[in-house]
């Protein structure tokens, strides 16, 4: 599956008030639901295949909250995937993915 046609099937079961206000802030509780996952996986010394299908639940809702965040913005997934690479390739060839802001 593309990027885009997991963008569009995330769209058919998305229901919720029009506008980017819910997936913007269903995002952020999904990053903070990754975050206790990892925290655990920390705290009680669990390995990473004990962790992994709980991760993949967390982050295929991350995904879905982007996607649904992309769309309402008429941002294609396939277009944020594109530009990120290309901005994370041209960072390493500069030698500038280490450090801190976006204008690296």
């Amino acid at each position: 599956m593309t990027f885009n046609e997991y963008q569009e099937k995330a769209r058919r079961t998305a229901i919720y008030p029009e506008g980017w206000v819910y997936p913007a802030l269903g995002l952020c509780g999904e990053a903070g639901e990754v975050a206790e996952k990892l925290k655990k996986y920390i705290r009680d010394g669990k390995t990473c295949s004990e962790v992994r299908e709980e991760l993949i639940k967390e982050l295929g809702d991350v995904l879905w909250y982007i996607a649904n965040l992309a769309y309402e913005f008429e941002i294609s997934l396939e277009e944020i995937a594109e530009k990120n690479i290309e901005k994370l390739l041209s960072r390493k060839e500069r030698n500038k993915l280490h450090g801190n802001g976006d204008d690296r």
